[in-house]
C-alpha cells in the first residue's frame, strides 16, 4: 500500500482543513467541499512591514530580499464532541520544534477579489465518500461532525411579499364568493316567504280553487246571520226627454260588498191613502213618501234619497274623469237634442254628455230592463272612479253644485259613494234588476233571490211600534173577493204589501209567518179576516212580508 495517505482520510493532517462539510444531496448523503482560504500570519506581517518600511513584495526600493519570521500557526478550537489526534510532521519537519526565523521568497500579491456573484451559491462537486474496500473499515460520521452554512436568500422578503398578496387575493375572492352565496340564500328566503304569504292570502280569502279559506268561512257564517245594510234610493231624472229611472245602492257593511237593484217604473208601491200606485207615477208626482212606500214593499230600511239630474249626472262624471262602459249597443247623435253618439263594444271611454246619452237610451219597442241595465253601468263605471278617501268623495259631490235632500247630506252620500267604489274596484260588486209581474207586484225569483239576498228584506225589517205589513195574494180568480181583503186588511192598520194573484186558484186560505215571533200577529189578522185560527202556520211567505195571506174559495167576506 501507498505511503502516502489518502487526502480523504479524516485523519489526514491536512483534511480537517482543506475538506469541510457543506450540505446533502437529494437522497441525504453529506456533501464535501474545499473550504475557502484564509491569508496566512506570515502574509499578514509581510504587508504590514511593506507598508511600514517602503518595501513592496518584489523588494525593490533599494533594500535586499527581506525575510520575515514565520508565526506559529495556533491550534484551532476543538469542535463540540470531537477528539483530537496527534499529527504527522508535515513533510518530514516537525513544526513544534521550529523555533527559528527562515528566510523566505517574497510573497506575491494576492490577485485582486473577483467581484461576487448575485447568484446563490451551488454546491461544490466533490467525490463522493469513500466506501469500505480491501477490508478496510468504513468511515464513521457522527452527527456534530456535521455543520450547515447559511445561504441568505436575497429573494425572500420578495416571496413572503408575494405570498401576502396571493394569501389576501385568495381570501378576498372566498369572501366575495361568501357574499355572493349569502345574497342568493337572502333572495330564495324572501321569494319563499312573498309565495307562502301570497298563497296564504288568497287562501284566507277564500281565493284559491277548492279550498276554503277561513276568511270565506267567516263570510259565509256572517251572511248567514244578521246583517248590517246601509243604502239609498237614486232617482235620475232626464230633463231633456222625460222620464225616470230608480235604483237602490246598498253597502253590505258585513260582508263588505256592495251591489246596485234597479227597480221597474211599473213597479206598485202603496200611498198614503193606502191605494196602489206604480213606481214611475210616484217619482214623477214628486217622490213624496215613495221611500217608505219601498220600505213597506221591500221590507228594507231606506237611509235617504237622492235625486240625480241629468246635468248633475254629466257634472259627476266630467268630476271623476270620465268612465269606461262595455256598450251592448251604439247610441246614435241628436244634434237638436245635443246629444254625442256612443260607439258600441267593450270599454268604451265615455264623457259626462255620452254618459247620459247612454244611461237614458231606449229603443223603441225595447223592454225597460234594457234601459236599468244601461244605467246600472254608468252608475258602476262612476263609482269604480270615486276617490276611496271619504274627504275627497264629499269634495266629489260638493262639486257638482247640486242641492241634495234633506234626508241624504254630502257627507254621508260621499262616504257611502266612497265605500261601494273600494267595493267595486275589488270586484266585490253585482247588478240586479227587479222583475216584477204585469200588476207590478215582485216575481217569486225576485223575492228570494234580490230581496231576501242583496237587500235583507225580512220580518225582522218592521221597527217596533210600527203596523204589521201583511201580504195579499189572491188565489179565488174573483177581483171583487181580493178588494174587500184589502179593504178589511187596511180597516185593520195593517200596512198593506199587495202580492198579485197566483197562478192557479186554491179552495183554502192559508196564512203564513216565518218567524215565530209573528206568529201572534198571524193570529190577530186571522181573526180580523174571519178565518180560524187552524189557517194560520209557519211556512215560506210568498210575499216579502210580516204576515202573507193567500186568499182562498173559502173566503166569505163579512
Amino acid at each position: 500500500m501507498n505511503d502516502r495517505q489518502d487526502p480523504y482520510d479524516r485523519h489526514h493532517p491536512h483534511a480537517a482543513q482543506e475538506q469541510q462539510l457543506i450540505g446533502y444531496d437529494a437522497y441525504g448523503r453529506p456533501v464535501y467541499g474545499q473550504a475557502p482560504a484564509q491569508p496566512a500570519a506570515g502574509q499578514q506581517y509581510q504587508q504590514q512591514y511593506e507598508q511600514q518600511y517602503g518595501y513592496d513584495h518584489q523588494g525593490h526600493g533599494g533594500q535586499q530580499q527581506a525575510y520575515y519570521p514565520q508565526q506559529p500557526q495556533q491550534p484551532a478550537a476543538p469542535e463540540y464532541g470531537r477528539q483530537d489526534y496527534p499529527q504527522a510532521p508535515a513533510y518530514g519537519y516537525d513544526t513544534q520544534q521550529t523555533r527559528q526565523w527562515i528566510p523566505q521568497q517574497a510573497t506575491p500579491e494576492p490577485p485582486a477579489p473577483a467581484p461576487a456573484d448575485p447568484r446563490p451559491p451551488r454546491l461544490a462537486q466533490v467525490p463522493q465518500p469513500r466506501r469500505a474496500e480491501d477490508g478496510q473499515p468504513a468511515p464513521d460520521y457522527r452527527t456534530e461532525q456535521f455543520a450547515f452554512i447559511d445561504q441568505p436568500d436575497e429573494d425572500s422578503e420578495d416571496v413572503i411579499d408575494w405570498l401576502k398578496f396571493t394569501e389576501s387575493r385568495t381570501e378576498r375572492r372566498e369572501e366575495a364568493r361568501r357574499r355572493g352565496r349569502n345574497r342568493v340564500v337572502a333572495l330564495i328566503v324572501v321569494l319563499a316567504l312573498f309565495v307562502v304569504g301570497g298563497a296564504g292570502y288568497l287562501w284566507y280569502t277564500g281565493r284559491l280553487p277548492f279550498l276554503d279559506g277561513p276568511g270565506q268561512k267567516q263570510d259565509a257564517a256572517a251572511a248567514a246571520g244578521p246583517q248590517k245594510r246601509d243604502m239609498i234610493v237614486v232617482h235620475l231624472h232626464n230633463t231633456k226627454k222625460g222620464g225616470t229611472s230608480t235604483a237602490l245602492l246598498v253597502d253590505n257593511v258585513t260582508t263588505k260588498k256592495g251591489a246596485t237593484v234597479l227597480l221597474p217604473n211599473t213597479m206598485g208601491v202603496p200611498k198614503d191613502d193606502g191605494t196602489g200606485t206604480a213606481l214611475g207615477k210616484a217619482v214623477e208626482d214628486g217622490g213624496l213618501g215613495v221611500r217608505d212606500s219601498l220600505d213597506s214593499v221591500l221590507g228594507t230600511h231606506i237611509g235617504g234619497t237622492w235625486r240625480l239630474d241629468t246635468p248633475f249626472l254629466e257634472n259627476l262624471v266630467e268630476l271623476v274623469g270620465g268612465i269606461e262602459v262595455d256598450t251592448d249597443t251604439a247610441v246614435p247623435a241628436d244634434d237638436a237634442a245635443k246629444i254625442p253618439a256612443v260607439g258600441q263594444g267593450p270599454k268604451q271611454h265615455l264623457s259626462g254628455a255620452m254618459a247620459v246619452a247612454y244611461a237614458t237610451h231606449r229603443a223603441q219597442g225595447e223592454p225597460e230592463a234594457k234601459q236599468l241595465d244601461r244605467f246600472g253601468k254608468v252608475l258602476y263605471g262612476v263609482l269604480r272612479k270615486v276617490p276611496g278617501d271619504p274627504k275627497s268623495a264629499t269634495v266629489t259631490v260638493e262639486s257638482m253644485g247640486q242641492i241634495l235632500d234633506p234626508s241624504l247630506n254630502a257627507q254621508t252620500l260621499g262616504a257611502l259613494l266612497a265605500r261601494l267604489g273600494e267595493h267595486a274596484k275589488e270586484g266585490a260588486y253585482r247588478t240586479d234588476v227587479l222583475a216584477v209581474k204585469p200588476d207590478g207586484t215582485l216575481t217569486d225569483d225576485a223575492n228570494k233571490n234580490v230581496v231576501k239576498e242583496v237587500l235583507g228584506g225580512s220580518t225582522t225589517a218592521a221597527q217596533a211600534g210600527t203596523a204589521a205589513r201583511v201580504g195579499l195574494k189572491d188565489a179565488t180568480g174573483d177581483d171583487k173577493t181580493q178588494t174587500a181583503a184589502k179593504a178589511a186588511l187596511l180597516n185593520g192598520g195593517y200596512a198593506f204589501v199587495d202580492g198579485g194573484k197566483a197562478d192557479k186558484t186554491q179552495p183554502a186560505t192559508q196564512i203564513t209567518y216565518q218567524d215565530d215571533a209573528q206568529r201572534a200577529k198571524a193570529v190577530e189578522v186571522a181573526k180580523t179576516l174571519g178565518l180560524p185560527e187552524t189557517a194560520v202556520k209557519k211556512g215560506e211567505n210568498a210575499v216579502n212580508a210580516d204576515v202573507v195571506v193567500i186568499l182562498g174559495k173559502d173566503y166569505k167576506p163579512s
